[in-house]
């Protein structure tokens, strides 16, 4: 079944993508969660009027993106917890905390769910990265340095 997605859904495609899924993750998920309509002359219509606004929106965002990009790169990012003996901290550090470094560090808001740490858990004291998604096309590696407090 043949479907156009107004949000990003992670593993399948971004917004105004075209995508083909099983009738039934179409019918019982995506589409009465909001996160796609089912492709017809209407939806598509509609869909190449969104796209020619977003190519405007977009154009605008870039030069944003780069500017975002250079402080994020720029700044280093250092997240401070608790510590015990053995050099292993108290929970793990998680995207929330990379995404409150970046806010504090360097004045970025980034939602926390456009970051993933590669290294999966954090559990020890050590430098780690982050892969941050600005947009589609433009994604930064941040490493981060977490620290004993």
């Amino acid at each position: 079944m043949e479907i156009i997605l107004i949000k990003d859904v992670e593993k399948l495609g971004y917004a105004d993508d075209v995508v083909n899924v099983k009738p039934g993750y179409a019918l019982n998920y995506l589409i009465p969660q909001g996160f796609a309509v089912v492709k017809s002359a209407g939806n598509l219509k509609e869909l190449d009027n969104r796209r020619r606004g977003a190519e405007k929106r977009e154009a605008k965002m870039l030069s944003q993106i780069n500017d975002i990009k250079a402080r994020i790169e720029a700044s280093k990012l250092s997240i401070g917890a608790k510590v015990g003996t053995t050099g292993k901290i108290f929970g793990s550090v998680s995207n929330y905390h990379v995404a409150e470094a970046l806010k504090n560090t360097a004045r970025v808001d980034v939602d926390r769910r456009k970051i993933s740490i590669e290294e999966g858990e954090v559990k020890s004291v050590g430098t780690y990265h982050a892969l941050i998604n600005l947009h589609k096309d433009h994604q930064v590696r941040v490493p981060f340095e977490v620290v004993g407090e």
